[in-house]
């Protein structure tokens, strides 16, 4: 482990899930008493977007946008979260790499199991690239991105948009994807009692997301036996994490196919770390991640 990291391992026990609304609302204390963040330079507007049902966004707008938007899904096991405890992080990737951050309250299981977190993923994105004049942005230079499950949501929604011929994405950023229901990977075997994700969480989440209904490719893509035509994409994976594996897998398996794609796997860290902010790695891996999304979105 980090040694800077290390600290922070007895003050972040995994998510168990037992308990969705009570843990729901745990996440938004703490996200409320930590710092605001600096918003100054950013506009930000809540938006809904018409579907069945309508989906709330909320837009991150720097003062020099660039032009390029990502469609961005929070983790949780899409189980936990929403846009407020997701609002530090869309600010600060909105800040450091120039995009338009459409940031989405998608609904979460168990009470809205899949496919209806990734019908509002997907309807998101259709919405954007239908908007993107009203937005400002480009609709040739839209990417899809998430942490954990959200990053599992953006690859099924990359997926979809092919399969369907729908709105056309440049890039795809997935940070720790939680891609695989299966659970068969080296690091998911033996990564059981990790910080933040460990084989009980996971297993939890995904019988929860799931429904008890068999996983489809749009689900678990991993599962998709075909990542041929898929837009390029950024993988960052944490080395002490259950979902590592299936992250280098996917990754290996797009370049296999023809995807260009950046890898990195960050040594020394466990799920969702990169959060840790006063950690030089932390540091290193964001700036990794905004500089990537700012050079793929480039005009």
């Amino acid at each position: 482990m980090d040694p800077e990291l290390e600290p922070f391992v007895p003050l972040l026990p995994a998510a168990e899930y037992a308990d969705p609304v009570t843990e729901r609302k745990a996440l938004a204390e703490l996200v409320a008493s930590l710092p605001e963040p600096d918003v100054s330079a950013l506009e930000i507007t809540d938006r809904m977007v018409p579907a069945d049902p309508d989906v709330p966004v909320r837009i991150y707008r720097p003062q020099e946008a660039q032009g390029g938007v990502i469609v961005w899904m929070h983790g949780g096991g899409c189980i936990v979260g929403d846009l407020d405890t997701e609002h530090r992080w869309a600010a600060k990737l909105a800040a450091e790499s120039g995009a338009v951050v459409v940031s989405v309250g998608y609904r979460l299981a168990p009470e809205h199991p899949f496919p209806a977190p990734f019908d509002d993923a997907y309807a998101a994105l259709v919405w954007v690239a239908a908007n993107a004049a009203e937005l400002g942005v480009d609709p040739d230079r839209i990417a899809v991105g998430g942490m954990s499950a959200g990053g599992g949501l953006a690859a099924g929604v990359a997926l979809r948009a092919r399969d369907e011929q729908g709105p056309p994405i440049r890039f795809q950023l997935l940070t720790q994807p939680s891609l695989d229901d299966r659970q068969r990977t080296w690091s998911a075997r033996n990564f059981t009692g990790t910080p933040r994700a460990n084989a009980a969480s996971l297993t939890a989440a995904w019988r929860l997301y799931l429904g008890g209904a068999p996983a489809t490719p749009y689900a678990a893509p991993a599962r998709a036996e075909d990542l041929s035509g898929l837009p390029p994409a950024y993988v960052a994976t944490a080395e002490f994490d259950p979902v590592r594996d299936e992250g280098i897998d996917y990754a290996l398996r797009l370049m296999q196919a023809g995807v260009q794609v950046e890898l990195h796997q960050w040594p020394g860290t466990f799920h969702g770390s990169y959060a840790i902010m006063s950690a030089g790695v932390s540091q290193r891996q964001n700036g990794e991640l905004f500089a990537a999304l700012r050079r793929a979105l480039a005009g």
